[in-house]
């Protein structure tokens, strides 16, 4: 079972986020950002909930080590077009 813990550390604009992924013993760490533009746009209602559906969709397409260790959300979309598409069924 992989649990993703999402933590706010700074609500400004972009909005930063502390990201754990562990999965048994083994577990990754991310610094991830999303501007409040594209936090509005993506229409998650909660932030901690976005960054949350997004692991969930990129766990789905690859291994928490191939995650970046920091990376913006917009960024997502250019590896995985879809991602946009896709991520209001990762936010039910």
């Amino acid at each position: 079972m992989t649990e993703i813990e999402a933590r706010t550390i700074e609500g400004g604009d972009p909005l930063i986020f502390e990201v754990r992924v562990r999965e048994g013993a083994s577990e990754t760490q991310h610094r991830v950002t999303v501007s409040r533009k594209d936090f509005e746009r993506l229409g998650a209602g909660d932030a901690e909930r976005l960054i949350n559906a997004a692991f969930r969709f990129l766990l789905d397409r690859e291994a928490k080590e191939s995650i970046l260790a920091r990376f913006d959300v917009s960024v997502i979309s250019r590896y995985f077009p879809e991602f946009e598409q896709k991520l209001p069924q990762y936010l039910k």
